[in-house]
Formats: structure tokens, C-alpha cells, sequence
């Protein structure tokens, strides 16, 4: 039976639920895979914070040197999060001869290229199927069981928090600010947001899904983002009386024009499946031209969902003899020829306020005209004191059409503000 040592590098949610599930599946492991699995070390200064897991003091390192230098381990998970130490730590074990598992998207999309470049110098695994979606299996979906397929668009729910969020605002007309709240009581929020709600997290795990999808580099300045901060409950009350959801996605498309990659928050249609997608839950919506469409879902983060997918990784590396890396130019910039789509085609939900008096909708829909841009449904509802909120639904068309129209609707008279500017996709 073949014998795999492993070491852990962190021990907070992640690295405490990977430690459980290695520790207490060692004999189902060894019987189904045929594998000896053993942590031979933990990197972790809080010595307590090892001992109530359970883990002997003897294979607590407090250093990364000790870990590096131990023969026996020959794996090394890191679960650190964040870009330092953890780069630093990854770079020094790859350079030992270890093959690396890590979670970590931040990490892996700002220097997949400089940590694949290692790897493949010492002729070692890199493995980061939980960097992205927890423990759903998109990423080796995407390396092992698509290739006969070209990826023509990639559309996913890819953060729990935002999600949860958005859920608790539609299901139970909370705020945004409520909803946050009670996602940082629950621990679905860190205290500081920012990187879930503003959608730098989705942006990381999308550059790397898009980069493996249409098999070319997308760096994370390729990737528009917006968050979900200024969306309002009025806004989800107003989508569902339409018949629409809203979720904050991570949107790639791939097509003779070039590779489109955004994030933001998207009305669906309740009819897409990934409107019945709920809390923390995350779903990947992949249409391949072979295949046609396919739908991932599950737990998108989390202690022992992740834990999954880390293990998975684990053990795939153990198995497998010859590894293998980017089928892409994973250069530092990338390659010059790819194609990127600024002024991308969306259709928009529009939310106004505006004078209830005769002609307004003459007055605004002449500009839209004017830009090109088509208006396929309004709406009006009741105001007050002689304002009403008008609620228009476009046609596809370019962004930066919609926006200059918006610019000049903002200056008539007539419009009192114009609230929220939301893109919609089938």
C-alpha cells in the first residue's frame, strides 16, 4: 500500500475540517484507494488551537522550514489564505520537491503562472480544485470531463455570502444592510465584507474558471466587477414583479468576438435554474458545444465541503503518477493574441424616478431611441406627490450605449434620479 504524508499549512475553518476528514477517514481511504494518507506535520503558531483538535504536539511546526525539510511529508496543503505568507510558503515547498494543494484564490489568480512555472521546473503536482465553489468538482469538470467540448459561455453563482444575502433581501424583504448583518452573525460574512460583497472574490475564482473554460489566460484586470453594496430591497421587489431573480454572478462568455468576463449583479429569469439556488448554496451553469448545457451545485464553502474538495485533490495526486499543468500560454501577461470584449451586450433593468405628468415616456424613450437602445417592457408604479417610479426593460445592446443614453436622461427635467441600472441575462 502506498504511503502519502502530508502537511497542513493553517488550521482555521479549512485546514481544521481537511485535518478531520484525513484523520478520521485514514482506514476508509486505505480501503478504497489504497492509500496510507498520514499528516505528518501542521503549520500553526496557536499551539492550543492543535492540541483541541486533537493533533499531537510532536508534528506541530511553528516554522514553514520544518515542514519543507521533513522527508516524509510529500504533500503540502496550504490553507492559509490571503497572498502572504502563504505565496512565500507555496513557492518554498514547491521548491522542496512537494507537491502543493491549495484553496486559495486569491493567491492562485494573481500568480497561478509564477507558481505553475515552479511546479513544472521541479516536475510537481499544483492542485486547487477548492480554490474555487467549495466543494463542488468544477474545476477538474472543467480539465477532465470536457474536452470534447469548445465552452461557449460559463455562468455561475461562485459566492456564498452574496448569495445568502441577496436570498434573505428576497425571500424575506430584508436591507442589504439587515441581510449583511445576519450573515456576519451566522459567520457566512467576515467582519470585513468587502472582498465577498464587492465582488472581489467572485472575480478571482472567475478569472481562474474562465481561464480553464476557454482555455486562455484571464487575468483578474480582464474581469469587470461590481458588487452587490448598492443594491436595495425595492430593486429585488421590483425584478420579482416581473418574474425575476437577482443574484450576484459570475458571467464568461466565449465567442468569434473574444472572451467576455464580468461580474455583477444579474436579474435571471425564474425559469433559469440558477434562480432556485439559495443561502450559501453556489451552482456553475457551463454550455459546451458538444455537450450542450450542464449545471454544478452544492455547499460553496465551509469546513468540510472544502475539506472535500482539498482531500480530492489529495488523493488524485497521490494516484497519479504524471501531472499536468495550463494547456494555455500561463505566462505572467498571458497571450498578446487573445481577444478580450470591454463593450459587452447585456440586457438592463432600469428603475427611475420621475414627474407623473403626460409625455415622460415620450421624452425618455426618444433618447433611448436615439442611442439604439430598445425598449421591450415599462412599468409604471404609484408615487407620490406627483412623482412615479418607472421600471424599463430593454433589448440587448451595448454597454456603452445604454450608458450615454443614461446620461442624458439624468439631465432632462422630467427625471427626478435615476435609481438603479442592473443587467439582465436569459
Amino acid at each position: 500500500m502506498k504511503k502519502v504524508g502530508v502537511a497542513i499549512l493553517g488550521l482555521g475553518v479549512v485546514g481544521g475540517g481537511t485535518y478531520k476528514i484525513l484523520t478520521e477517514k485514514k482506514e476508509y481511504f486505505k480501503t478504497t484507494q489504497g492509500l496510507d494518507v498520514t499528516v505528518e506535520n501542521v503549520l500553526e503558531k496557536n499551539i492550543d488551537r492543535a492540541t483541541a483538535l486533537g493533533i499531537d504536539k510532536s508534528i506541530v511546526a511553528t516554522n514553514i522550514e520544518e515542514v519543507v525539510s521533513n522527508s516524509n511529508v510529500d504533500i503540502v496543503i496550504e490553507v492559509i489564505g490571503g497572498v502572504e505568507p502563504a505565496k512565500t510558503f507555496v513557492m518554498k515547498a514547491l521548491m522542496s520537491g512537494k507537491t502543493v494543494v491549495t484553496s486559495n484564490k486569491e493567491l492562485f489568480a494573481k500568480h497561478w503562472s509564477e507558481l505553475e512555472e515552479e511546479a513544472k521546473k521541479m516536475r510537481v503536482g499544483l492542485f486547487f480544485e477548492a480554490s474555487c465553489v467549495g466543494g463542488v468538482p468544477i474545476i477538474r469538470t472543467l480539465q477532465e470531463g470536457m474536452q470534447a467540448n469548445k465552452i461557449l459561455s460559463i455562468k455561475g453563482i461562485i459566492n456564498g455570502t452574496t448569495n445568502y444575502i441577496l436570498t434573505k433581501m428576497s425571500l424575506e424583504g430584508s436591507s442589504y444592510e439587515e441581510a449583511l448583518k445576519e450573515a456576519q452573525r451566522l459567520g457566512y460574512a467576515e467582519f470585513n465584507p468587502t472582498a465577498d460583497v464587492e465582488g472581489f472574490d467572485a472575480t478571482y475564482k472567475l478569472s481562474i474558471l474562465s481561464s480553464l473554460a476557454f482555455n486562455a489566460k484571464v487575468d483578474i484586470e480582464n474581469v469587470y466587477r461590481e458588487g452587490i453594496t448598492s443594491i436595495t430591497k425595492e430593486d429585488i421587489a421590483c425584478g420579482k414583479e416581473l418574474g425575476y431573480t437577482l443574484k450576484l454572478l459570475g458571467i464568461g462568455k466565449n465567442s468569434e468576438n473574444g472572451i467576455e468576463v464580468r461580474v455583477h449583479p444579474t436579474f435571471i429569469p425564474n425559469s433559469n435554474p440558477l434562480a432556485t439556488v439559495n443561502d450559501s448554496f453556489n451552482a456553475v451553469h457551463l454550455v459546451g458545444d458538444s455537450v450542450g448545457e450542464i449545471m454544478l451545485y452544492g455547499r460553496g464553502a465551509g469546513a468540510l465541503p472544502t475539506g472535500s474538495a482539498i482531500v480530492s485533490d489529495v488523493i488524485f495526486a497521490a494516484k497519479h503518477h504524471e501531472y499536468y499543468y495550463a494547456a494555455f500560454e500561463n505566462s505572467s501577461k498571458g497571450n498578446k493574441s487573445t481577444k478580450f470584449v470591454s463593450d459587452f451586450v447585456s440586457q438592463y433593468f432600469i428603475r427611475m424616478t420621475v414627474k407623473d405628468e403626460a409625455g415622460v415616456l415620450s421624452k425618455y424613450s426618444g433618447i433611448f431611441a436615439k442611442y439604439n437602445v430598445s425598449i421591450k417592457e415599462a412599468k409604471q408604479i404609484a408615487g407620490v406627490e406627483g412623482k412615479v417610479s418607472t421600471i424599463i426593460i430593454t433589448h440587448a445592446c451595448k454597454e456603452s450605449a445604454l450608458r450615454k443614453a443614461i446620461e442624458k436622461i439624468e439631465e432632462l427635467e422630467i427625471v427626478y434620479s435615476v435609481d438603479s441600472v442592473i443587467r439582465l441575462e436569459d
